[in-house]
């Protein structure tokens, strides 16, 4: 091997070192929770050295200010839903609690002065605390951080004289250090709470825009014709499909043994009179079966729809055909083979693009789904996606996790919020203590299609420790179908 092809192989590597790398994080970053916190680990640190940069260039602001603005500005952005996570709440509590502690350290002096002097006298800080709680919960402009404002206000500069500032060149105002510091506890709350407001609104609220890949794809859906059911699983690719406004179903034959100069005279590409008229039949049939399919879907779904016949290895063939013609989501029948999964669905869902595995009981009706989750990220997020697309505006999905311990319900109504706040539509959150192949199979009576992972982006070693739920699953009453994200093992 020369040196340039020994530079081009390391070049490769490289490249699928850094695919595969930054697959890893794009995963990770899935996670809600490891969204909010690398957040914090990247704003609250810019913030605070925003806030400390004014600082130095005014000389006013004073260092007792940065505890309570960290702390609340952390609070904010690690917990972004919560009732604390408000830039009204955020700003009016700490300022409120600064202003709290300056009254009450004025109120002390003026009604017990012989406890004036170097040291803070204790009625004020017993009052700054009580005058915080009260005004606080009246204004309901509750927030932890208001207290260490409120305390560290009594602190300021103790014994110093007034403060003047220049908010203009030409423009000097005398006032004391503690309404000098209740100032600069507004002007730097409002400068955080405005940062957090442009995240929370613009990259928070629409990380599923940004982070999950159904929210803008799987809408050119892939439908191999195979078994019983193929029409039930046509019109779930249809259903999917017609959400997006770009979505469109490619319905796909795939023949065993066909000549392929038939295929190309079928499409118009070969001699006619040179071709074998039995191959020629075969493929007539299936296009004119795949033609009256496709005219009922854009019928009832407006939806585009295309056909094709090919001939190969179907899973191959099925993976190819997807990608020449730019799908990016493959719905295929579900089909076994001695009583395991069929290799051709195993092929499927090992391939690189997203695949759902549908097992059908004949209906077209799935306006209640089940959607059990392990845990958070893109594939949980898909399956919710594809789940209300289903269901639709007056469907209702239900998205559960199981738990072996009662200590872990907190936890896990954590991890559903994270998963379905995304989404508007008629989302409920379920977390039972049971295993969870008991829970689908008592529950599943009361619903038109459950709705499983494939476990994909687990390693094998822990696909052979505990398998993936679908196929420790036995028979349930309602229809099954498994989504596997193909590009996250890429």
């Amino acid at each position: 091997m020369g040196l340039r092809e020994r530079v081009r192989a390391i070049l490769r590597r490289g490249r699928s070192v850094e695919r595969r790398e930054m697959g890893e994080f794009r995963r990770w970053v899935e996670n809600t929770d490891n969204l909010v916190h690398l957040s914090v680990v990247v704003f609250v640190p810019l913030l605070i050295a925003l806030v400390t940069l004014l600082s130095n260039a005014v000389q006013v602001l004073p260092y007792l200010l940065f505890p309570p603005l960290a702390s609340g500005a952390y609070t904010l952005f690690v917990r972004p839903e919560s009732r604390y996570a408000s830039p009204r709440r955020f700003v009016g509590g700490i300022t409120t609690g600064a202003l709290c502690g300056w009254l009450a350290f004025a109120a002390a002096e003026r009604l017990l002065p012989g406890a004036a002097g170097v040291s803070v006298p204790p009625s004020a800080a017993a009052g700054a605390i009580a005058l915080t709680a009260v005004v606080t919960w009246v204004l309901d402009l509750e927030e932890p951080s208001a207290f260490s404002s409120a305390l560290l206000v009594l602190v300021v500069d103790m014994g110093s004289g007034a403060v003047v500032l220049h908010p203009l060149p030409d423009l000097a105002v005398t006032v004391s250090p503690r309404a000098a510091y209740v100032l600069s506890v507004l002007l730097s709350t409002a400068i955080v709470a405005g940062a957090f407001a442009v995240w929370d609104k613009s990259f928070y609220e629409r990380r599923a825009t940004y982070l999950y890949g159904t929210t803008h794809g799987d809408d050119h859906v892939l439908v191999p014709a195979r078994g019983a059911n193929d029409r039930e699983t046509a019109t779930m690719a249809a259903r999917i499909a017609a959400d997006h406004d770009a979505g469109k179903v490619v319905l796909l034959d795939v023949l065993a043994d066909v000549d392929p100069d038939v295929l190309a005279a079928h499409r118009g590409e070969g001699d006619p009179e040179s071709i074998h008229e039995g191959d020629a039949e075969r493929v007539r049939e299936a296009a004119e079966r795949l033609d009256e399919l496709a005219e009922e879907l854009r019928a009832e779904y407006g939806v585009p729809c295309e056909v094709i016949v090919a001939s190969g290895d179907p899973a191959a063939t099925v993976i190819d055909t997807a990608d020449r013609a730019n799908c990016d989501l493959v719905i295929t029948p579900y089909e076994t083979e001695d009583g395991a999964l069929a290799p051709y669905v195993r092929n499927v869902l090992s391939g690189p693009i997203d695949a759902i595995v549908h097992r059908s009981t004949g209906t077209t009706d799935w306006r209640r789904v089940m959607v059990p989750i392990a845990r958070p990220g893109d594939t949980a997020h898909a399956m919710v996606d594809f789940a209300t697309r289903l269901a639709g505006e007056h469907g209702r999905v239900s998205v559960c996790t199981c738990i072996d311990a009662e200590g872990s319900r907190r936890a896990a109504e954590h991890r559903l919020a994270n998963v379905v706040e995304t989404f508007d539509g008629p989302v409920e959150t379920r977390v039972a203590r049971a295993e969870i192949t008991d829970y689908i199979e008592e529950n599943a009576g009361a619903y038109d299609l459950v709705m499983l992972g494939s476990s994909g982006e687990r390693s094998t070693a822990s696909r052979l420790v505990s398998p993936p739920t679908f196929k420790r699953l036995k028979e349930v009453d309602c229809d099954v179908a498994v989504v596997d994200r193909g590009d996250v093992r890429q």
